[in-house]
């Protein structure tokens, strides 16, 4: 279960026990919301793994967890090395040490050997792709961003971080499958979608909505995982590594919105400008 720190404190999730581990993310190791539910987790007797990007700030307190570990952020940095790849290795090594039937250690640790080179492919293959569509979009009003999966994390991610927190751009991210439970009645000619293809089981989900807006004339710009080398991964664990891939052209497209845009992705109105604290009832 995935969920932002503060809907898991004021919930009090009834998971949070002995025989739970929790994950406590934290860029800057100082955000609330994450110091709080790490209070509660290890209250409630979970094992707590706090990850950060500053070894010195406010999560470094034994108090609050369990195992700290400290990572690295940069271009140069294996996508194995960084939060969602430190999460996935460390739940590979524990289903593989506590589940006797569990048969897809082998397959992950060689998805990882492989995903560093298939995102360089994908960057290559998709920026002049990105550069053009931020040519004919910088000044489009609402993006709709779809994906399915483990990569609808990725198109959330994408729509409220890096165009609503970046560059401020009006947006809404999908579910692929979602798409047909209401969504599809705002499509129109003058609508621009971004749709997020995955290899491996949700793909139809995707070809679908694609197919969709494509029949009824939407605007579509298409990112196709299949298209960077994902079969290098097998078939057993390619879904979980297409969020890497999505996260990272996520990244590119932004980019290119903010160059061709003339908007900075540090600005920033709101986010540490003004005061949106909370009080916390927590101990």
């Amino acid at each position: 279960m995935c969920k932002p720190a503060r809907e898991l404190v004021l919930i009090d999730s009834p998971r949070w026990n002995e025989n739970s581990i929790t994950f406590v993310l934290s860029h800057s190791g100082n955000t609330p919301e994450a110091i709080e539910a790490a209070k509660v987790a290890k209250k409630n007797g979970s094992f707590v793994i706090a990850i950060t990007n500053d070894k010195n700030s406010k999560i470094d307190d034994s108090s609050l967890y369990d195992d700290l570990i400290v990572y690295d952020w940069g271009t140069s940095v294996s996508h194995k090395d960084v939060p969602m790849g430190i999460e996935f290795r460390i739940v590979n090594e524990f289903l593989h040490q506590t589940e006797e039937d569990y048969a897809k250690y082998d397959d992950m640790l060689d998805g990882f050997d492989q995903i560093d080179s298939i995102i360089e492919n994908a960057k290559n293959i998709q920026k002049d792709s990105a550069a053009k569509f931020a040519q004919k979009y910088r000044k489009q009003p609402f993006l709709y961003i779809l994906g399915s999966g483990a990569s609808t994390s990725q198109a959330y991610g994408f729509a409220i971080c890096s165009l609503m927190e970046m560059q401020w751009m009006d947006c809404a991210y999908i579910n692929s499958a979602e798409f047909f439970h209401g969504p599809f009645e705002v499509l129109q000619d003058d609508k621009v979608f971004i749709q997020c293809i995955n290899a491996g089981k949700t793909r139809v989900l995707d070809e679908r909505s694609r197919d969709f807006i494509e029949k009824y004339h939407g605007q579509l710009e298409v990112i196709d995982a299949n298209k960077f080398g994902m079969d290098k991964i097998k078939d057993t664990v390619v879904d979980y590594f297409n969020p890497f891939v999505f996260y990272e052209m996520g990244v590119l497209y932004r980019d290119e919105l903010s160059e061709k845009r003339g908007h900075q992705t540090d600005f920033r109105q709101y986010m540490g400008k003004v005061d949106y604290s909370y009080k916390s009832d927590v101990e």
